[in-house]
C-alpha cells in the first residue's frame, strides 16, 4: 500500500458510495487507475466489506455502555465466544489483557433492555465478574485508522 492506495481509502472512508470518478478528481489519478487500485485493494482484502452506519439514536437505542467482564477459567473462552457471536444486542466483543478478559459494546434503547442483556451475559459460560461503564457522550468514533504517511 502506498500514498495513493492511503489516499483512496481516505476519501472511501469519508463516503463509500463516491464515484471512482469523483475518488479521480480529488486524488488527480485517471478513473480507471483509481477502479484497478479499489480492486486490487479488495481483492487482497485491505477492503473487507462497504456498510452503512446508522443513526443509533433515531433507531431508538440511546443508551450505550461498556461491559468488562471475566472468566472463571480459560476453558470458557471458546463457548463464551460462540454465544456472543449469536447474540444480537451486543455489538462489539474483545478479548483484552489485564484483570479482565473481554471488552463488551452494548447500545440499547433503555435501562430495562440493559438489564436483559446484563442477566443473558451474567447467564454465559464461565462468566464471573461484570463492570458496566456508561457512555455519557462520544466525542470521537472512527471505524478504522489509516496508516500516516511514510
Amino acid at each position: 500500500m502506498d500514498r495513493v492506495d492511503r489516499k483512496i481509502l481516505k476519501c472511501l472512508k469519508e463516503n463509500s458510495r463516491q464515484t471512482a470518478s469523483r475518488i479521480s478528481g480529488t486524488i488527480h489519478l485517471s478513473v480507471s487507475a483509481v477502479i484497478e487500485r479499489i480492486r486490487k485493494l479488495e481483492r487482497t482484502g485491505l477492503i473487507q466489506k462497504y456498510t452503512v452506519i446508522l443513526d443509533e439514536k433515531q433507531l431508538g437505542n440511546t443508551l450505550t455502555v461498556f461491559v468488562t467482564l471475566r472468566l472463571s477459567h480459560s476453558k470458557y473462552h471458546e463457548a463464551f465466544a460462540r454465544e456472543v457471536l449469536v447474540y444480537e444486542g451486543i455489538c462489539e466483543c474483545h478479548a483484552i489483557a489485564g484483570d479482565m478478559d473481554y471488552l463488551l459494546k452494548i447500545v440499547t434503547g433503555s435501562t430495562a433492555d440493559l438489564e436483559l442483556i446484563h442477566r443473558d451475559i451474567q447467564k454465559m459460560p464461565g462468566v464471573c465478574g461484570l463492570k458496566t461503564l456508561y457512555v455519557l457522550s462520544t466525542v470521537k468514533n472512527e471505524y478504522s485508522v489509516l496508516p500516516l504517511d511514510e
